[in-house]
């Protein structure tokens, strides 16, 4: 839930920034670039910091070798998207990735909400919505 809270209290105060102060982040693509951002960022740590670390990686599924190593990769994407997202030429490739990564990582929910492992934060339906929501936010940042 932590990562839906900081897209929409970033993205909307960006784009209360825009409307008062600075003309760029009057576009909600521009703010939802720095809600997405933010964003990255928080579940990215996740990725490297323990206890999450070990709960992503019993998401993966075993048919996938190295768990540990594509979390870790899953990561640096998250990080390096997260940048991208901030660089106004590279942005719009920066979001379409990204959202290419959340449909690619959630199958990996999926099954951790089914076998009851890994990061329990929501039931599998909610997540579903949530993780749309992701997706949609970072289709409306490449414009």
């Amino acid at each position: 839930m932590a990562p839906l809270i900081v897209l929409v209290v970033v993205t909307g105060l960006s784009r209360l920034t825009g409307w008062l102060l600075i003309d760029w982040l009057d576009s909600w693509p521009h703010a939802a670039r720095l809600g997405l951002a933010a964003m990255f960022v928080l579940t990215a740590s996740a990725h490297f910091l323990p206890p999450r670390r070990g709960a992503l990686i019993a998401m993966v599924p075993p048919r996938l070798p190295a768990p540990a190593a594509l979390v870790t990769l899953t990561g640096v994407l998250e990080l390096a998207g997260a940048a991208g997202l901030l660089i106004p030429p590279v942005a719009p490739v920066a979001a379409l990735c990204l959202a290419a990564l959340l449909v690619v990582m959630f199958p990996a929910n999926v099954r951790a909400a089914r076998a009851g492992i890994g990061v329990k934060t929501m039931p599998l339906s909610a997540r579903t919505v949530v993780q749309t929501v992701f997706i949609g936010a970072c289709v409306l940042a490449a414009f």
